[in-house]
């Protein structure tokens, strides 16, 4: 597995009681320490009304990660198509792309970002929902404009995400590389893959169909230790299951104390068994057969718990793990 690139999907878990400035910080510090360790790029999400999550926009987040960060690939993972214009979203990233060469990565997604309507309506300006076919015409629009509008320039590195075979067309058709989101929706991972490969097309952005799948990543010393730090993510997946969207991020402590009914362990331990949570040898062992199983080009990892420092400490047991694998 490990010749391939390692990267991370930053989501800025707001933790209980804590500042948007606190978020911000460990953000910033996140991207410092996955330089040192030698990740290949940071991706950030974009989210809006959620308390677990913080709504900070990710072109702004690419750009204070660029300025504090010398070598490793920052973008979107993804910007959400439908809340902006497309002629804005190519401005905007052309010109980080401008600012810090080869390094800036447009990662394009359908979603509203959010589960409350108001907000939703508010991104769009009352508008309703997308459509497929206005989403496409938005995708298609964004290439566009980066090659009328910043051709002279480097340009960002297009790519689509997808959850579904209908992203993994549209990626396909366009050329485009594509990020499964194998950590929202692992039992549509392999439709969507056939599809993108059977159906893709190339173009001046991909000659070959180039998959890059995002996994759901705790590591730790000890089982135990790591099945700890899963609790809080745990507790707000239980809360979406309930159709509950306003749910806080809890510490670790508090987790384990939550009443969780026999339906919702069940659902979450099947989730995490299609995701990587572990000792550094179980996760090493389980991101290698995911790799092997899906083809994937690159493995973007997501890693939600409390603390930077646990964070932080997951993503080393796993390069260093790693790194004796391949020396072995």
């Amino acid at each position: 597995m490990f010749d391939i690139p390692l990267s991370a999907l930053e989501v800025a878990m707001v933790q209980t009681g804590a500042r948007a400035v606190d978020t911000l910080r460990d953000t910033a510090a996140f991207a410092q320490g996955l330089e040192r360790l030698g990740y290949h790029r940071i991706w950030y999400a974009e989210h809006h009304h959620s308390p677990a999550i913080g709504a900070f926009p990710p072109v702004v987040l690419t750009a204070h990660a660029g300025a504090l960060t010398s070598a490793i690939r920052l973008g979107s993972g993804g910007v959400l198509a439908p809340n902006h214009a497309p002629l804005t979203l190519a401005e905007q990233f052309g010109t980080l792309a401008a600012l810090h060469p080869d390094r800036i990565d447009l990662g394009i997604g359908r979603g509203p970002g959010t589960f409350d309507e108001a907000t939703a309506r508010a991104l769009r300006r009352g508008a309703a929902p997308a459509t497929d076919t206005e989403y496409e015409g938005d995708v298609s629009a964004i290439l566009s404009f980066l090659l009328d509008e910043v051709a002279l320039g480097p340009l960002p590195e297009p790519w689509l995400l997808a959850s579904s075979t209908a992203g993994a067309t549209l990626a396909a058709q366009l050329g485009l590389p594509v990020a499964v989101a194998h950590h929202i929706r692992p039992d549509n991972t392999q439709a969507v893959l056939d599809r993108y490969r059977a159906e893709f097309t190339p173009s001046r952005w991909c000659e070959r169909p180039r998959v890059l799948l995002c996994v759901e990543t705790v590591c730790a010393d000890t089982a135990e230790e790591a099945a700890w730090r899963v609790g809080p993510m745990d507790v707000v997946k239980a809360g979406l299951l309930k159709g509950l969207s306003e749910i806080p991020f809890p510490t670790p402590a508090d987790a384990a104390a939550h009443p969780f009914t026999a339906e919702e362990r069940r659902a979450l331990a099947g989730f995490r068994a299609q995701q990587a949570v572990g000792t550094p040898e179980t996760v090493v062992a389980r991101l290698t057969q995911l790799a092997g199983k899906t083809g994937a080009d690159e493995l973007m990892l997501t890693t939600p718990v409390y603390d930077l420092g646990d964070r932080l400490r997951s993503y080393e047991l796993i390069k260093k793990h790693g790194e004796v694998i391949a020396e072995s």
